[in-house]
């Protein structure tokens, strides 16, 4: 009997519901809009004083539900520079080694913004963004076309945004 008892209480595995209450997954939605707002602000939509509202965030920080704080730039600062989608296909004898060393290059690149490791035909996509095509021409010969584990890569120059959402919807699960 103590034993199923014990086992009610343990989360499902994955779960976030017995991680995070309501209180927790409302400001975590609040704050991915706009991480700026005061612990009093807050308070207006979360029915909770401010200073547990400044504890919830400090705690939610210190255990890594949340990453960081970045702000993003302005289409007034980013419009004219490109950016480009660029799928990767591995080589079929591409080692570990090189897997590892390609992943270093590319993680260490300011012109890569983010890389994801993806299933398909491809083994990755990276988005670079750059001042010019000259730019980005030397980043991905430099990256990937003096890479031995790297097939092939094609690029997909970004003409417009139509959508750039970074935000994940925790809405009410209890």
């Amino acid at each position: 009997m103590q034993r199923a008892k014990l086992m009610r209480l343990v989360p499902e595995f994955g779960s976030i519901v017995a991680m995070l209450d309501r209180f927790d997954r409302l400001l975590l939605n609040i704050v991915q809009r706009d991480d700026s707002r005061t612990a009093d602000s807050l308070a207006r939509e979360v029915p909770l004083s401010a200073s547990a509202i400044a504890r919830r965030l400090r705690r939610l920080r210190g255990e890594g539900w949340i990453d960081r704080t970045i702000a993003l730039l302005g289409p007034r600062l980013t419009r004219n520079r490109l950016r480009a989608f660029v799928t990767i296909q591995l080589s079929e004898h591409a080692d570990r080694a090189g897997k590892i060393a390609l992943e270093q290059r590319l993680l260490g690149s300011g012109a890569v913004q983010f890389c994801h490791e993806i299933a398909g035909p491809h083994d990755y996509v990276a988005l670079f963004d750059c001042a010019s095509i000259a730019e980005f021409n030397d980043a991905a010969d430099s990256l990937l076309g003096a890479s031995a584990a790297v097939r092939r890569y094609e690029s997909h120059i970004v003409k417009r945004d139509v959508k750039f959402d970074l935000f994940v919807d925790l809405r009410e699960i209890d």
